[in-house]
């Protein structure tokens, strides 16, 4: 039963060489199997540095990297877990970035974009059939597997990548980069799969005249062209491509994400399968020399920010490159940043919460019972007014006032939230404190406003946020929307 553990050891199976990458939790080195001779990339993370969250990051990758097997997806061969470090063993990818060696091509016609575009979209398709949606699709992870001619193009870095089930949608965290957010993402919706489709149109888009369709140096107005799908087709550049790739771009940079074409949708585009026909083959300088400019501006807003490739997946790094220089100054994102967000982050979780608390009050204006226990714990601990002081637990208190008060007195009901102080507590627990601002109006048509204070806790369990407890103020009642209650 000892030769099993022999092989637990990376030293035991790989050489190390020279250094390829490094960031602050991990390094790149180059390696080479002893049995074999073959050449990859081993990427070493120091596990002592890493907070729990961040190793469940780590095992998340190192799980999806495992199912996906396809020749236009950097390979994961081996994963060794040692005491302090984690080997993740993967396939040595020598040609650079796609969008780099697009540039040192001697010719470049729509036709070869087209080619491009099959070979992420055949990738993205692998990942969507195997329940994986990659959420950072960007030049800066389309790498070429060697320096020759026609090398296969290779999807790279799943740090940010999720598990859904089938056509699932649900709300994941706010992640990505700015220029290539969808729309629903930035609207903090529900997403899945069709994120990836929208930054495969940003990536075609740029592919074929070498600038990308949404671009504003404040990310705000950046934001707000995207969230409109507010992107056109400018002269002269244009007018030399076809009709039929303008057709595949409108068709995944669609706003809403249940019309928009899916990977094996646009594989069956006919300026992708039937490209010989239909794809131009004129050679096209204008872009060669536009993304010349595109490429020396995102290594320049990457050099500021001191991004590189190995160290985007963890939220420690992840927030200290997003927000600040060197000197400490505020840094504008722009679509051709480089820089990965990842709000799985502070700021993300506590949007999470925000949301979530949104919901549980909508349940309760709507006197929607089911939704309200969805979001509750079943053994919820409440101080409010209607207790006189003492502490409920349960649901059947609350029960009452949705069967027998709740939109029995009142036509309309809106809650705004005032103020929402999120306080993290760990992982999967929060608490946050705010001002609920009632309004409603009366049987007889006449508007009336409450306030209270509110405090809730809430755990995450299974994934999923749950109130457990909440204390509210004694001033004004919020189930009893009688007129007379606030007099």
């Amino acid at each position: 039963m000892a030769a099993p553990a022999a092989c637990t050891r990376f030293s035991d199976n790989y050489d190390l060489k020279e250094e390829l990458g490094k960031g602050a939790f991990s390094v790149v080195r180059r390696c080479v199997q002893k049995s074999t001779g073959l050449e990859f990339a081993a990427k070493i993370i120091n596990t002592k540095k890493l907070s729990a969250r961040d190793f469940q990051k780590l095992e998340r990758e190192a799980r999806i990297c495992r199912k996906l097997q396809h020749p236009n997806i950097v390979r994961l061969h081996d994963s060794i877990q040692e005491e302090n470090f984690h080997y993740l063993v993967f396939d040595l990818v020598t040609g650079g970035e796609l969008f780099e060696d697009i540039v040192a091509r001697e010719f470049y016609s729509e036709a070869d974009a087209s080619h491009c575009i099959q070979q992420i979209l055949e990738s993205v398709n692998h990942c969507h059939t195997n329940g994986v949606v990659h959420r950072d699709l960007k030049p800066e992870n389309l790498l070429l597997a060697s320096k020759a001619k026609g090398a296969a193009v290779k999807l790279a870095d799943f740090g940010l990548a999720i598990e859904v089930q089938g056509e699932q949608h649900a709300w994941f965290g706010f992640a990505g980069t700015p220029g290539y957010l969808s729309p629903e993402v930035l609207k903090k919706e529900p997403y899945g799969k069709p994120v990836d489709i929208w930054a495969c149109g940003v990536i075609l888009y740029i592919l074929l005249v070498g600038y990308p369709p949404f671009w504003d140096e404040d990310q705000h107005r950046l934001y707000a062209q995207i969230k409109a799908g507010a992107y056109d087709y400018p002269s002269p550049e244009w007018d030399t491509v076809t009709p039929e790739a303008k057709n595949l771009i409108n068709q995944m940079l669609t706003v809403n994400p249940s019309k928009r074409i899916t990977a094996s949708e646009a594989l069956k585009h006919p300026w992708i399968c039937q490209r010989e026909r239909v794809a131009s083959v004129v050679h096209r300088q204008e872009t060669v020399d536009c993304l010349k400019k595109f490429n020396a501006r995102r290594k320049l807003k990457g050099a500021i920010l001191t991004t590189m490739l190995a160290t985007r997946n963890f939220s420690k790094s992840g927030r200290s490159i997003i927000t600040k220089k060197g000197d400490g100054s505020q840094v504008k994102e722009s679509t051709d940043s480089s820089t990965t967000l990842e709000d799985d982050d502070i700021k993300a979780r506590k949007q999470e919460v925000i949301k979530m608390t949104e919901q549980l009050l909508e349940a309760i204006n709507v006197g929607d019972y089911e939704a309200y226990t969805k979001i509750c714990d079943p053994h919820l601990t409440a101080f409010e007014p209607e207790a006189l002081g003492n502490l409920v637990e349960g649901m059947d208190f609350h029960k009452f006032y949705f069967d027998n008060v709740v939109g029995k007195n009142c036509k309309a009901v809106n809650t705004t939230i005032l103020n929402p102080t999120v306080h993290l507590l760990g992982d999967d627990a929060a608490c946050i404190a705010y001002v609920r601002l009632t309004q409603y109006m009366d049987k007889q048509g006449a508007a009336h406003s409450s306030q209270c204070e509110e405090t809730r806790i809430w755990h995450k369990r299974d994934n999923k946020w749950q109130n457990v407890h909440f204390h509210r103020s004694s001033n004004s009642p919020p189930f009893t929307f009688a007129p007379s209650a606030h007099k």
